[in-house]
């Protein structure tokens, strides 16, 4: 540092903060000491430690957390790597206090499950040379950052034809926030099989929900309270119908007798449900395992940006029959 500093005529404290991806440094002199470190072939030195992956998520109070982080795991675990878990609680939008630590730790590659990457927290990865992937992006990610997600259409698609084979024509439809593209996608994809069929969409059979339990339970029995209740909801994820199992038992319907019910995302509780829950299966820990490869791939090689979309499958279990006419 000190010679970098000397031969660039700056501090050795603004050289420390460009080689720790410090934010507070202009882009003009991040630009003039990074290209005097690749002059010298300068890289951080490791420790004798496993090569390190960092997984940073919104939140870990939720099975499908724990779906990503043992896909993560499993993945990690073949290639000899270890795996740091970060829990963000939301605040994706002022994220110095886990990438100051990312960034000390120097990982191979970072996984960010995050609805929306601040624009800081990518910008100081880079300038570390540190690759990162974002695996389910809800929000609109850059087309050039490398991302994996799952065919959320085809998901929404799949749910609602099944519903419309076994009869139902009136079918209620929990999101998840409409600001979220998964969210969109999956509604899109419902609405494009009513249409297929001729049926028009009914907003007052649309609820936009949050993707948690509580939020499926409320607006199900919102849904559920009407004159001319659904036959049949569509949540937005496996949590959502959690909750709508819930609504029913407390308004006392059978399902699938007297609701059918869709999940989506199949996590493991899924099928241990009562009864066990028809859903469309998001692959998680495929998805998750396959970051972890990419990140491998852009740290071995300089390798250009891939958005991977995987496809989603309908698992047809107990919480679907055809409605009751009795």
């Amino acid at each position: 540092m000190t010679e970098i500093a000397a031969q660039l005529k700056l501090s050795t404290a603004t050289v420390s903060k460009v080689l720790n991806g410090k934010p507070d440094v202009s882009p003009a002199t991040r630009d003039k000491v990074q290209a005097v470190l690749e002059e010298m072939n300068y890289r951080k030195n490791r420790s004798a430690a496993a090569p390190l992956i960092d997984v940073v998520l919104e939140r870990l109070d939720n099975v499908w957390g724990l779906e990503v982080i043992t896909g993560v795991e499993r993945a990690a675990r073949d290639r000899q790597l270890g795996v740091v878990i970060t829990e963000t609680l939301g605040v994706s939008d002022a994220p110095s206090f886990w990438v100051d630590a990312c960034l000390e730790r120097n990982p191979i590659g970072v996984i960010l499950v995050l609805s929306n990457p601040a624009q800081d927290a990518a910008q100081r990865l880079s300038s570390r040379g540190i690759p990162y992937v974002l695996l389910d992006p809800s929000g609109d990610p850059n087309p050039n950052v490398p991302s994996i997600k799952a065919d959320n259409w085809g998901g929404g698609l799949a749910a609602t034809r099944h519903l419309l084979a076994l009869g139902h024509t009136h079918i209620g439809v929990i999101t998840g926030r409409s600001t979220m593209l998964c969210s969109q996608a999956r509604l899109a994809g419902h609405l494009a099989a009513l249409a297929a069929r001729g049926i028009p969409a009914d907003d007052s059979l649309i609820k936009e929900g949050d993707f948690t339990t509580v939020c499926g339970r409320e607006l199900a029995l919102q849904l559920l309270d009407q004159d001319h209740r659904p036959t049949a909801i569509v949540a937005g994820n496996d949590l959502e119908a959690m909750g709508v199992y819930d609504a029913a038992h407390i308004l006392h319907l059978r399902i699938p007798d007297d609701l059918s019910v869709v999940g989506f995302d199949d996590v493991q509780t899924s099928a241990y449900m009562g009864p066990s829950l028809t859903t469309i299966r998001q692959p998680i820990r495929e998805m998750s395992s396959e970051a972890v490869n990419m990140l491998l791939r852009r740290h071995e090689q300089d390798l250009p940006s891939a958005n991977l979309t995987f496809p989603t499958e309908l698992i047809i279990r107990g919480s679907t029959a055809s409605p009751y006419n009795g």
